[in-house]
Parts: C-alpha cells; sequence; structure tokens
C-alpha cells in the first residue's frame, strides 16, 4: 500500500512541477513588461536593446537565472551596478506585483527542493531586497496557478479562458 502510494505521489509530483513552473514563468513575464516602459522612462539614453537587456537581466537576477548567452554576460557585468539600481527601485516601482512575485519566487523555491536544487540564496536576496513579503503565507499550487493567469490574462500574456456557457435549470 505504501509503495502505491509513493508512485501516486511521484506522478503527481512529476505533473505538478512543470505546470507550476508555468505559472513562475508567466509571473517572470508580467515583471518584464512592467519593468520595461519604467526602465524606458529612467535610462532614457539607453537603446531598446539594451532595454530589453536590462528589464531581462533584472528579471533573471531577482530569480537566481544566469542566461549564458556571451552577448548577455557581457552586457550584464558591463551593467551590474544598472543592473542592482533596478533590483533596489522594484518594490517602489513594481509595489502591485510584490504578492505574485512573493508567491513565484517562493513556488520556485518548493519546485527546485522537489528536484533536489538549493535555492534559498534566491528567498534571501529577495528578502533583503524588499520584494519578497515575509509574513505573506505560501498558496496552494492551484491559488498560485490563479494568481499567474489572472496576471497573465491583464497584463495580456496569456489569454483569457473561454466562458462556459451556463447549464439551465429546469
Amino acid at each position: 500500500m505504501k509503495g502505491c502510494m509513493k508512485k501516486e505521489q511521484d506522478a503527481f509530483d512529476s505533473k505538478l512541477v512543470p505546470i507550476l513552473r508555468e505559472g513562475i514563468d508567466v509571473v517572470k513575464m508580467v515583471l518584464y513588461a512592467v519593468l520595461k516602459p519604467i526602465l524606458a522612462e529612467k535610462y532614457s539614453g539607453m537603446s531598446d536593446e539594451d532595454l530589453h537587456k536590462l528589464a531581462g537581466a533584472a528579471v533573471n537576477r531577482l530569480f537566481g537565472v544566469q542566461n549564458m548567452e556571451t552577448s548577455i554576460m557581457t552586457f550584464e557585468k558591463k551593467n551590474e551596478a544598472t543592473i542592482d539600481e533596478v533590483l533596489q527601485d522594484m518594490p517602489a516601482d513594481c509595489d502591485h506585483l510584490r504578492i505574485p512575485l512573493t508567491d513565484a519566487l517562493r513556488m520556485q523555491f518548493l519546485c527546485d527542493s522537489h528536484e533536489g536544487v538549493n535555492s534559498e540564496s534566491v528567498l534571501t536576496n529577495a528578502t533583503s531586497l524588499h520584494i519578497l513579503i515575509p509574513e505573506r503565507e505560501v498558496p496552494l499550487p492551484g491559488a498560485f496557478m490563479s494568481i499567474a493567469r489572472s496576471f497573465g490574462v491583464a497584463y495580456k500574456i496569456l489569454e483569457p479562458l473561454p466562458r462556459q456557457p451556463k447549464e439551465a435549470n429546469f
């Protein structure tokens, strides 16, 4: 009986983690979409390509992702202080995203942990930047996906779900 439950749990987890990672990616895309116009205003002398790289670098750094593409790594090294500044300003610039960011960062930590990766430093960094809301409880997967979907739809990253016709009660 115990072995059967373990197999069911592994199957559940193997299906749930990729779905949660999709929700995390949606939140990252929303953050990028919000950051880009803010950065365009703050760094008006920067080319559109560099603004794209700056927004992407800030999102990646927040989530502990390293883009290994040479041009991106060169840009990040050259603009490290600017990326730090963007991250420092993020709580004020993106205050309305702190809840989905907190949830996405925590879900990423849980997914990473499930896969044997320790990403605690990402949570520590987000806390020190005042982006993570420490007193917020970790949402259940369904609640997280609902938040990710609603933000994705609101920022036109995802299409709204089609409305289901109401059943007639006779």
